[in-house]
Parts: structure tokens; C-alpha cells; sequence
């Protein structure tokens, strides 16, 4: 899997519309809302009047590849499009989806967001049969899959589809455009969210739900775990590929990735973050004056702690929206610059001060230390961590960046040891009781915490480190 500084990324975000005049336009919007999930690629397909679907893809932010012209060669009243940030496969222009292929049963589309852990041993499989790839990506694979039996060519597509999805296993939410109709897909362990909503006589599906609110659909239900919805000129239809299904959502969606103004599962976003703030206190009070959160993703949960602790909440940390991304400098000194650029301590709130620092999650420490390093340099007389979830201690097969053990830093490390690493006054980490009471859920996968993977791994975590995956 790909990584990208200190920080962590989820794979990529999905969009689609059905039955809505201008749709590429409205996916671009889409898209845009989604592009927190996904910053290195971004395409669209539509299907036009005639039938023919046209692509335009390109590496870069949405806004980087899509213009006015590029959107008017997309007509059309159905489409679909994708974000991404590469973790399966390299990051190039053949990894950027949607993939669109071209059979003499008819042309189709797809977009996946998530990972399949045994997309080895089906490639093997596949290119044993003949098959050819265009890409490194493993959300190929379906598409070779749906394609793989020629011999009946009248039997309904979603067979083809349903046949598929129960060849594959690991985290995906699947858009596939045809001609005539969208089918949406999720895994049957529900890592990865996906929503329908309904946008006048159409409809439309999301990643996010946020992602409905810029375009003004209207939320219906979410795709449940193992489901296939199809919609076409009939409406909606619903059915399922498998009857082993379960509501392991990704916790990391909660704690980190998607945007607080979305709802995933019937629980919104920012108020899951701010009851593990309250709950943070409840476990783990710090004798502090202020109570000061990390930009974007960690400020629900300090508000949390701060009105659980009655210290006051501050801003003592600023996030500079407008650095470009530091990865792309031409040197590490200036990557380095960039990186301390990104964000600064507000002296006068922090100077003299016993500060609380929330964050949402510690994956390798560099972040946080030299966070931590800022705010003793501001003036903070005494600064204690603490994180809004457990620590992690394992890699995700699932579509999520977390990598290696010997980068974990709480992976072979005491709690003591990691707290001299960080030079913090006190460290505590969320339990992971309190991510099942703030979602009010009797399920999450948590893997990256405790090891309990909710698929079959395939390939041990010995041999993916060995492999570079992980």
C-alpha cells in the first residue's frame, strides 16, 4: 500500500447519478465533496443518448482535471466517478478510475472504493484463463470476473455480477455503469459505506452523504452489507449475493475519514467524534487549563473533551488550507518546510498553558511529535496527548494505508516508551468499548487495533511486510 508522508489515507470515494439531466456536471460536484477521500486521481464516465459511455480521466485534484470543456464532452443523464488515492496499485494514469471496458456484450464501467485481500490469487487465476490487464489495480479484477463466462451471453447481467462478488473477498463499494442501468455493490462485511439518495426523478449514490447535500439529493437508505441495488428506467431494485452478512464498518470512518457533516449508518459523523471526546474524559482526565484539538479531524472530539472536562476549548493550533501539498517538492528540505507550513501554534493561547491535545488517532508519531515540539516551542507549560481511539497496532488489508509494524509506532512499543518518544507530559488512548457505545453499534471492524480481521487474510502479514505491501 501506498504511502504518503505521516499521514493516513483511505483508498478512494465512489459517485454516481441515474436519470438526471447533466449528470458529469453533477458528479463533478460530487466528486469535489469527496475529495478528501482521494487527491491523486479523479475520472468520470457517461452514458450519452446513443449509448456510447466516454471517459475523461487525469491525475491531479478534480478541480485540476476538470474544466467546462472537459464536462461538455460528457452529455448525458447517467454517470459515475471516482477519487483515489493509490494502495493497491501504482500511482498512474492506468491505475485512475473508472475503468471502462469494451465487449462485444456491451460496454461497462466501474469504480471501486476499498481493497481485496485475495486479488492475487484471483489475478493468477484470471491471466491463467487468458485474461489480459490494463491496469495494477486490484478493481480490475471484477470486471475480468463478470467477463470470465462467455458461454451463455442471454443470461441477465447481474447473475454475471452476483457470480462475481462471491468470487472476491476484502473491503469494496462497487458502482458498474451500463447502457442501461447503475448496479451498486457492497461487500458483504460492510467494511466500506455506500448510499442511495434521490435527486427529482433520479437518483444518486455516495461514499458520503455529504456529498448529496451539495447537490441538493435527498438521503434514502444506505446499501446494506452483500446487496446489489439496481436502477434503471423501472426505478430501484434490490437484491443479494450473499446470506453471510454483517455491519463491520471500518471504525477508521468514523474516528478519521469521512467528513463530520456526513452520516454513515445512521450515525453522524461529528457527533460520534464528539461523544468519544466525552467518553476520552471519562477515561482518561488530565489535569490541564486548556483543551486544544488537531485540525480537521480531531475537533469534534476536543470539543467533546472540552465540554465532558469544563476546560475551556482553544484554538492553539491553526491548519494552513492553503499549502500545496508537500509531497510534491523537488527536494526534502523543502518538503520539510512545507510540512511545518501546513500548521502552526497560536502563542498567545498556548504560552504558560497545561494544554490537552486531542488528536484522533496515532499511526507512525512523526505528526504528533512535532506537533507536540510546536506547542512546548509556543510556550505550553505542560502538554498531555490524548487520542480519541486505541492504538494501532496492526496493518489494514482493507483499502487503508496503515502500514508495516516497524512504522507503527504503538506496535512494539509500551505505552511508557511511546510517551518519552512523543515528550508528552501524559498519553491514554481511547477504549475500544467506548468506539462501540459512541456508534452505538454492536459491530466495527477494528483491526488495525486488535488483530481481529473480519475476512480471511489469504496472505499472512509476515509474507505482505516481506512483499513491501504493507
Amino acid at each position: 500500500m501506498k504511502q504518503q508522508g505521516a499521514e493516513i489515507h483511505e483508498e478512494c470515494g465512489v459517485f454516481g447519478i441515474f436519470g438526471v439531466p447533466d449528470a458529469a456536471n453533477l458528479v463533478y460536484y460530487g466528486l469535489h465533496s469527496l475529495q478528501h477521500r482521494g487527491q491523486e486521481g479523479c475520472g468520470i464516465v457517461v452514458c450519452g443518448e446513443d449509448g456510447v459511455l466516454r471517459r475523461v480521466k487525469g491525475q491531479g485534484l478534480v478541480s485540476e482535471v476538470f474544466d467546462e470543456d472537459k464536462l461538455g464532452s460528457l452529455p448525458g443523464s447517467m454517470a459515475i466517478g471516482h477519487v483515489r488515492y493509490s494502495t493497491t496499485g501504482a500511482s498512474t494514469i492506468e491505475n485512475v478510475q473508472p475503468f471502462l471496458f469494451h465487449h462485444n456484450t456491451g460496454d461497462f464501467a466501474l469504480a471501486h472504493n476499498g481493497n481485496l485481500v485475495n486479488s492475487q490469487q484471483l489475478r493468477r487465476y484470471l491471466e491463467d484463463s487468458g485474461s489480459l490487464f490494463q491496469s495494477s489495480s486490484d478493481s480490475e479484477i471484477l470486471a475480468h470476473l463478470i467477463r470470465k463466462d462467455t458461454q451463455d451471453r442471454k443470461k441477465p447481467r447481474i447473475i454475471a455480477i452476483r457470480d462475481a462478488l462471491n468470487m472476491i473477498e476484502g473491503a469494496f463499494a462497487f458502482l458498474i455503469l451500463t447502457r442501461h442501468r447503475i448496479y451498486a455493490c457492497r461487500d458483504k462485511h460492510g467494511l466500506r459505506p455506500l448510499s442511495l439518495g434521490r435527486l427529482g426523478d433520479g437518483y444518486v449514490l455516495s461514499s458520503e452523504t455529504c456529498a448529496f447535500d451539495v447537490i441538493g439529493a435527498e438521503f434514502v437508505r444506505d446499501i446494506e452489507p452483500g446487496e446489489i441495488v439496481t436502477i434503471d428506467h423501472q426505478g430501484v431494485r434490490s437484491s443479494f449475493y450473499s446470506d453471510f452478512r454483517h455491519h463491520f464498518m471500518c471504525a477508521m470512518e468514523y474516528i478519521y475519514f469521512s467528513r463530520p457533516d456526513s452520516d454513515i449508518e445512521g450515525c453522524n459523523v461529528h457527533n460520534f467524534r464528539k461523544l468519544t471526546g466525552r467518553l476520552l474524559y471519562e477515561e482518561a482526565p488530565a489535569d490541564a487549563d486548556i483543551v486544544v484539538g488537531v485540525p480537521d479531524s480531531s475537533l469534534s472530539a476536543a470539543m467533546g473533551y472540552s465540554e465532558a472536562s469544563g476546560l475551556p476549548y482553544e484554538m492553539g493550533l491553526v491548519k494552513n488550507k492553503y499549502i500545496g501539498r508537500t509531497f510534491i517538492q523537488p527536494s526534502q528540505a523543502m518538503r520539510e518546510k512545507g510540512v511545518k507550513m501546513k500548521m502552526s501554534a497560536v502563542k498567545t493561547v498556548v504560552s504558560g498553558k497545561r494544554v490537552v491535545l486531542i488528536d484522533d488517532s496515532l499511526v507512525r508519531g512523526t505528526t504528533s511529535k512535532r506537533i507536540v515540539r510546536m506547542l512546548r516551542d509556543a510556550g505550553a507549560s505542560e502538554v498531555h496527548l490524548r487520542l480519541a481511539s486505541p492504538p494501532i497496532t496492526r496493518p489494514c488489508f482493507y483499502g487503508v494505508d496503515i502500514s508495516t509494524y516497524d512504522e507503527l509506532i504503538c506496535a512494539h512499543k509500551s505505552l511508557e516508551e511511546v510517551r518519552e518518544i512523543l515528550d508528552v507530559d501524559s498519553l491514554a488512548f481511547l477504549s475500544e468499548r467506548a468506539l462501540y457505545e459512541a456508534g452505538r453499534r454492536s459491530e466495527l471492524c477494528l483491526a488495525c487495533f486488535n488483530g481481529h480481521y473480519p475476512t480471511y487474510l489469504y496472505q499472512s502479514i509476515e509474507e505482505a511486510n516481506k512483499d513491501g505491501k504493507f
